[in-house]
């Protein structure tokens, strides 16, 4: 029986994500996605550019304000879910390469138990953070509704 990791990745030609967020200005936008983490552009207007992120559409819009930089990783953040190790690597020496800040530097989560993961944090340049990981255990992605983790915790 296929998992639903692998249900989706057999139907994803069919369905993307779409995700419209602030940006400050098109030329960061480009230099940050395009050149830094490999989107391709596409449309773009004064006030918006489109992103191919790995075959989901991010949408930027120029804001007149841009979000406040958050404390910690909740309650915002987007990214990639990697289906295979060596991708995940690939991207973080990409990143490496591109000398980018890491929010949150790499590091395994919940080691040791079917929830493990590879991920670190980017913010782009506009106060969005981006999350960049790897299950282990590709149910983790979906399914294992036995376990109650989801994150870290937070401290109020």
């Amino acid at each position: 029986m296929k998992s639903l990791f692998h249900l989706y990745l057999s139907i994803m030609n069919q369905v993307i994500f779409h995700l419209a967020f602030p940006i400050g200005n098109i030329p960061q936008t480009k230099q940050f996605y395009v050149d830094a983490l490999g989107c391709k552009a596409g449309r773009e207007s004064p006030n918006s550019i489109i992103l191919n992120f790995y075959g989901n559409q991010l949408v930027g819009h120029i804001t007149p304000e841009i979000l406040a930089r958050q404390q910690g990783i909740y309650p915002r953040h987007f990214g990639l879910v990697f289906a295979q190790l060596n991708d995940w690597q690939d991207f973080l020496e990409r990143i490496k390469l591109h000398k980018l800040n890491f929010y949150q530097e790499p590091r395994i989560r919940f080691a040791g138990t079917p929830l493990e993961h590879h991920t670190f944090f980017l913010e782009d340049p506009f106060c969005n953070l981006l999350e960049l990981k790897y299950y282990l255990h590709a149910s983790a992605i979906f399914e294992q509704s036995d376990f109650s983790s989801v994150g870290d915790e937070v401290s109020s």
